[in-house]
């Protein structure tokens, strides 16, 4: 994930949306911002969106649309979801976010706080994810092309002679590139 990764905030409300923007603001993040289902899914889709935080209920496509769809898709399926919601607790609302994969589902109002330390948290784990997974292609890709490599030059090589494998013993105390001494 680049680095210019950006928290998106997704409400129908636009005072909604600057309380969130202004609750996150000290954390240094980039912050993006959709009024819709819709067009958070095509900012999503996009690229470069490291958290999402999606209202639930939003004329149109739904915060749990949005995540239903996100879910099915491999470039989308590890965005973390923190869901909001001003309806208060719900289990039914409650028990399909989480298994939808949602982080959190947060009520309204929101404590800024406590909305910035799950924020910070959740962004930094999924940055450090990403780039822990991109160097791991990576070095695979290295493993496999110095295997190539080997397996080109092998056939010209010859075989080591078998003590070459043995390894070298060093007589306890003695120094590199020094004998050890008869001490009679």
């Amino acid at each position: 994930m680049p680095s210019d990764a950006k928290i998106l905030i997704v409400d129908d409300h636009e005072d909604t949306l600057y309380a969130l923007e202004s609750a996150l603001a000290p954390l240094g993040y980039r912050l993006g911002r959709a009024t819709s289902g819709d067009e958070a899914l095509k900012q999503v889709l996009r690229g470069q969106v490291g958290l999402l935080l999606l209202d639930v209920r939003m004329p149109g496509v739904s915060g749990l649309d949005v995540v239903r769809y996100m879910r099915r898709l491999e470039q989308t399926q590890h965005i973390p979801v923190v869901l909001l919601t001003g309806f208060g607790a719900d289990h039914e609302l409650t028990s399909t976010a989480f298994r939808l994969g949602v982080a959190d589902l947060v009520m309204k109002p929101i404590d800024p706080w406590a909305l910035r330390t799950k924020v910070r948290y959740l962004f930094d784990a999924h940055q450090r994810h990403l780039a822990l997974e991109h160097e791991v292609r990576e070095l695979r890709a290295l493993v496999k092309d110095h295997g190539e490599h080997d397996e080109e030059h092998a056939a010209r090589r010859p075989l080591p002679h078998p003590d070459a494998r043995v390894p070298v013993q060093r007589v306890q105390g003695a120094r590199t590139g020094e004998l050890e001494q008869d001490r009679t």
